[in-house]
């Protein structure tokens, strides 16, 4: 078996990290670095594990991404579900509650 040993000289395979997109920014993160939210029937929740089965759409962990992604139905529309007006004050509470972007110096 050949061995790509251009990028790593000692042979060691580099472990994979998987890369998903904020629903909002556009922003390729790690999987761990961005929050899942997993939608079932009409009902979204936030997966702090990023285990639950369901549909999942990811948003960067700051309140920019989470009051676009509320702003209007683009969550609804990409998790296919109907957001309840309990269950979208409670997505914007999670939201208010997470620090604003940091400005890049």
């Amino acid at each position: 078996m050949k061995r790509n040993l251009k990028n790593n000289p000692k042979g060691h395979r580099r472990k994979h990290i998987p890369e998903r997109s904020c629903l909002t920014c556009r922003a390729k993160k790690a999987k761990k670095e961005l929050s899942r939210l997993v939608g079932s029937v009409d009902v979204v929740k936030i997966d702090l594990k990023g285990r639950e089965a369901g549909r999942g759409a990811y948003l960067c962990p700051v309140r920019e991404c989470w009051e676009a992604g509320l702003k209007g139905n683009r969550l609804e529309h990409a998790l296919k579900v109907n957001l309840t007006l309990e269950n979208r004050q409670v997505l914007v509470e999670y939201g208010r509650n997470l620090p604003e972007r940091e400005t890049q110096a």
